[in-house]
Order: C-alpha cells, then structure tokens, then sequence
C-alpha cells in the first residue's frame, strides 16, 4: 500500500474491465477506494466493485456516459456522495471505430471526438474544483500510440488521442502550481479483449513481440498517482512501437 494514496478517492472511467479494471484494481491495492464507471456492462464493473471490496477498500459501480454532461454530472456526484470527494481521476473510457477514409462522415468524426476527447473535458472540468481547493489532485488521461504515430485505423481516433495529449500538457501548466498533476498513458497493443479479438492485429508487429498486459499500464498509473513532481507527461507502454 502507498502512504501517499492511502485513503485517497479515485474514479476510473470505463473501469470494469481491459485496461480500466487493472488500474482500478491496482489503485485500490494501492490504498484508494474506487468508483468504477461503466457505460453499458453493469455486471463487468460491479464484478470489479466486489474484488476491490475484498481488498478491504469501499467501492461502487456507477453508470454515465462520460461523453455528456449531465452523466457526468450526475455520475462525479455520485461518486463524491458514496466515496467523498474525488482526489484521483483516470480517463480511460473511449472507443475505437475503424473507418476508411472515405468511410468517415461528420457523425462519425463528431462521435469519436466526443466519446475520446470531449469526455476528458468534461470529467476533468467536473473533479477540478474539489480538487484545487484541497490543493491536491492527480488526473491521467489514457491516450494512444495512435496519436503519436498516426493510425491506419481511423484518423478520427489518431486525431482525438492527440488532442488527448495537448489537453494534458495545458491542464498541467495551467495547474502546475496548485497541488494538481496531469499526466497521459500511451499503450500500444495491449491485450484487451478488443485487441486480441481482432484478427488483423498480431503481436509481431511490436519490436518485443508480445502485446501488452494490463497491469503494465496499470503499474504506470499508480507511478503517475504517486509522484508528485511528474506533470505534463506522456508515459508509452508500447513494447517499442514508437519511440
């Protein structure tokens, strides 16, 4: 357990499974107790919710869609009401849509920008104030290699993870002197159920040659959420895939 996030509050979007649980689950290891929020798959996030609780830390399991206002809303004083105050905050929820360039419209562009960047803003806009009035805070945004290699995916997705990072290195110099760090997670083909599903994605691609593991990027997170001298910073877990 980490003195420094003993007792800490941490709210992980998309937090009931892939990359999400493993940092939920090591955060609370770490000493937090956690609201795991979920869009659609209650029974994922509330399994999440059980085994922080057998770790002895409180837990919830809250649902919101984090790319509109009033979810977040509703869902950061949910958290505040059950937990307390937030002091912990990790953006992980977001969505891949494979697209064509010619396949993209302005639906789809809007969507993914909402869901992936949007989000960030909003969740971040609705934690900050407890957060600068206690003079205590850490936020980390999870983003992509994508954004700093560009993706054969979906620019729409490569464009809104990058925006992910300029939004994390403004954050942090706007609020590098009140107690709050911003800091963003760059993974690269970890092995999440989305990745390992897809039949076009194969380990060799990474210099390592392996994917990734979740509790590699959760191991970060709970770094990030420990130090407080590391803002403005972008961590990659890509096994060598862009350097």
């Amino acid at each position: 357990m980490s003195a420094i996030l003993s007792g800490r509050k941490a709210l992980v979007t998309g937090g009931g499974r892939g990359i999400g649980k493993a940092i939920a689950l090591a955060l609370a290891t770490a000493g937090c107790d956690v609201a795991v929020n979920y869009v659609n798959r209650e029974a994922d996030a509330e399994a999440t919710a059980e085994d922080i609780r057998r770790m002895g830390r409180h837990a919830v399991a809250l649902q919101g869609d984090v790319s509109k206002s009033d979810d977040v809303n509703r869902l950061v004083n949910a958290a505040g009401s059950d937990l307390g105050s937030i002091d912990v905050l990790v953006n992980n929820a977001g969505r891949v849509m494979v697209e064509r360039i010619e396949q993209m419209t302005e639906v789809s562009w809007n969507d993914i920008i909402q869901v992936n960047l949007t989000s960030v803003f909003l969740m971040t806009q609705a934690v900050l104030p407890a957060m600068r009035e206690r003079k205590w805070g850490r936020i980390i945004n999870l983003t992509s290699v994508a954004a700093q290699a560009g993706s054969m995916l979906g620019v729409h997705y490569s464009a809104a993870k990058a925006g992910v990072i300029a939004a994390t290195k403004s954050y942090a110099r706007l609020l590098a002197k009140e107690g709050v760090t911003v800091n963003a997670i760059a993974p690269a083909l970890i092995a999440t159920e989305m990745v390992v599903a897809n039949p076009h994605v194969k380990p060799d691609m990474i210099p390592m040659g392996r994917f990734g593991q979740v509790e590699e990027c959760a191991e970060v997170a709970v770094m990030l959420a420990s130090n407080a001298y590391m803002t403005g910073q972008t961590i990659a877990v890509n096994g060598g895939m862009y350097m």
